[in-house]
């Protein structure tokens, strides 16, 4: 009798495990901007559809947006301390360059990609894997799952401001995030920067802690800022570079086969990217427009070039070759 209790016992136990392993993976996905109205929140949904295509429902992509998690500084910054609350995000490729990522640096430094086919050269290349994969040599708890681009970034100012050209910059406070380059770039143009938290900057635009701040369009027109700041000027400092990066501890939750659909939907991802981004810029530009931006154009950035140039030198450091690299993709 005992014998039979004993394996009664040890097939629920089998059956337990069984269903426990049934149980699909979620992986909490953090992205700043909202999903609706930008390139970045239509990457987001692409991905979760793939993702649970490819699994078959194994693993769920549970997305919280428009900062609900934190600004990315506050979501890496978890990543770093391992606090499990975010398994994937999509970030700026720049912002890994504060934990260390010399490489990711190179992908913001203002101008470096002479226009939206030289990026995607570079996010196809054996060189973009190399990148990709920087964070795992030097040591951080993440992997790159992918690259992409979210549009040209562009400054814009709030409305009484008479801006038309860099002359127009000289001493005005400038939000941009809390990156040695894109703080350098602003501080070359003769501005002044300013680190406020993303979701603060409504407010900062709306009293005028700062007068102008700089987003790809497509997140410019989402959060409203054009509200606050109707000033457009298309000086296309840096491209928005992006990667989709997975941390440690969401990548061991995750079966090899499941890592490999991660993977997979990363490159169908990108790929799914390149084929959008230039038709939805082209439509939110075309909204601002009727809604009644004043739009500037930059016909001429070599004075914004030539001012940069100190910031390129001074972040290239020792990564010439892999600059160099990227320069050779036009």
């Amino acid at each position: 009798m005992k014998k039979i209790i004993a394996l009664i016992l040890a097939a629920m136990m089998l059956l337990s495990s069984a269903a426990a392993l049934a149980e699909p993976v979620t992986l909490v996905y953090a992205e700043v901007n909202p999903l609706e109205g930008t390139i970045v929140g239509s990457i987001a949904k692409f991905f979760k559809e793939k993702v649970e295509e490819l699994s078959g429902g194994e693993i769920i992509i549970d997305i919280q947006a428009s900062g609900v998690l934190g600004t990315e500084a506050q979501i890496l910054d978890g990543i770093m301390m391992d606090a499990g609350t975010v398994d994937i995000s999509r970030i700026s490729a720049f912002a890994l360059s504060s934990y260390g990522c010399k490489k990711a640096t190179l992908l913001s430094l203002p101008f470096v990609f002479e226009n939206r086919a030289h990026f995607w050269n570079f996010a196809n290349s054996e060189l973009a894997a190399e990148f990709l994969n920087e964070p795992q040599t030097i040591g951080l708890p993440l992997r790159g799952i992918a690259y992409g681009e979210e549009g040209f970034r562009h400054f814009f100012f709030k409305t009484d401001l008479p801006v038309a050209g860099i002359e127009d910059l000289k001493d005005l406070k400038i939000r941009v995030s809390e990156d040695p380059v894109m703080t350098g770039m602003v501080n070359a143009l003769g501005a002044q920067p300013a680190n406020i938290p993303f979701t603060e900057l409504y407010g900062a635009l709306q009293t005028g802690v700062v007068v102008g701040a700089e987003q790809p369009i497509a997140n410019y027109r989402s959060n409203a800022f054009p509200e606050v700041a109707n000033t457009l000027l298309l000086d296309g400092h840096t491209l928005g570079a992006i990667q989709l990066v997975i941390t440690d501890m969401g990548w061991a939750k995750l079966t090899e086969q499941q890592q490999a659909w991660i993977l997979e939907a990363g490159k169908l991802t990108q790929e799914y990217n390149a084929q959008i981004v230039e038709a939805a810029e082209a439509d939110v530009l075309a909204a601002l427009k009727e809604e009644g931006c004043n739009i500037i154009e930059v016909t001429d950035k070599t004075p914004y070039m030539e001012a940069c140039k100190p910031i390129v030198e001074a972040n290239v450091g020792a990564e010439m070759a892999a600059y160099e690299a990227i320069l050779n993709l036009k």
